[in-house]
């Protein structure tokens, strides 16, 4: 299968002919985030043919669904589709159609398919953004072709999908693969889920810029191109910043990424023992550290592998999809479904 193509400019609002392609059904996918919405119209290859995007009114839940409404529309006027995907960061219930419980966008069992079904007269289907970006690296990025695959979103925190034996793993009540709250340190630091020693208070992007600061507070002469992109202040410093300075061969940054590295691989190794992957896929903004990041993550799995040495190893790969990966999974599941 083909990877999606760069996604074509958004379309005009004057009126236009209803299109069609030669790809077959197309199918939209809305990306719902804390902070914007992203639409777009997909094929059954995973290009994206166009795409709108809006801010996300994420106090107001009503004015959400208006606002996911009004970029659907927008598409539609200019394209025949057969159904609408939205992948909503929360937790979505096992019939893909209520969102339980969404700390960025103040959905509280929301009954999100229903309402914008009788709203826009269209099949839609509701999944976890993880879920989703997950699928869309199975279905048309890095994992195609694997069956038994972990994918791990490295932001702000650890977002996870699982496949296993070709089909997505939601659990029993749609709420599975929540792998940045494994508990990694007993007793450790504080997570916003209220727990302590989750995964992502560890192994995210977050953890990788606490270090970083700390690095750059400590050892400021190993950490020149850190305090220089910072403007000196180490409390100034970003994750680009850290690869960034880290591609420049700044000590402190490629320490950064090694610490990281550690940890991911600790979990990682964690999961192999439960769920025996063929393929482990890194996504998410961490990811754009490329080689910096896999290769001491793979290190360090292997060696915290139950079995080593007398069993496969998984592969670890980036994320081929980037930012619309998630547009991309809900359309392909509003495909299928």
């Amino acid at each position: 299968m083909s990877s999606p193509a760069q996604p074509a400019s958004t379309p005009d609002t004057g009126p236009r002919p209803v299109r069609d392609t030669t790809e077959g059904a197309l199918a939209i996918g809305v990306d719902i985030g804390g902070t914007k919405i992203l639409a777009g119209v997909v094929d059954r290859g995973g290009r994206i043919v166009a795409q709108t995007r809006r801010e996300t009114p994420a106090d107001d839940p009503s004015k959400t669904q208006d606002t996911i409404a009004d970029a659907v529309r927008e598409l539609t006027s200019s394209y025949s589709v057969v159904g609408i995907g939205l992948g909503a960061a929360g937790f979505v219930d096992e019939r893909r159609s209520t969102v339980m419980f969404a700390p960025n966008l103040a959905w509280r069992d929301e009954r999100l398919r229903e309402s914008l079904e009788e709203r826009l007269g269209l099949p839609v289907v509701v999944e976890n953004d993880a879920n989703a970006a997950a699928w869309a690296e199975v279905r048309f990025g890095a994992a195609r072709g694997e069956t038994d695959v972990v994918i791990l979103t490295i932001g702000t925190g650890i977002g996870g999908g699982i496949v296993l034996d070709g089909e997505l793993y939601r659990g029993r009540y749609g709420v599975a693969a929540e792998v940045g709250h494994l508990n990694i340190v007993p007793d450790g630091r504080r997570c916003g889920c209220g727990l302590q020693g989750c995964w992502e208070q560890y192994g995210s992007g977050r953890a990788l810029v606490q270090e970083a600061q700390e690095q750059a507070t400590v050892s400021p002469s190993m950490s020149r191109e850190l305090l220089r992109l910072a403007g000196g202040r180490a409390e100034h410093i970003t994750g680009h910043m850290v690869t960034a300075a880290a591609r420049s061969g700044d000590v402190a940054a490629l320490q950064c990424f090694d610490e990281l590295g550690k940890w991911l691989g600790r979990g990682m190794a964690q999961l192999a023992a439960v769920l025996d992957p063929g393929m482990f896929v890194i996504a998410g903004g961490v990811s754009e550290a490329g080689e910096m990041l896999r290769a001491p993550v793979e290190a360090i799995l292997r060696k915290n592998l139950t079995g080593r040495g007398h069993r496969p190893t998984a592969q670890v790969r980036i994320a081929e999809l980037g930012n619309e990966a998630g547009l991309v999974g809900a359309a392909d599941l509003a495909q299928q479904h």
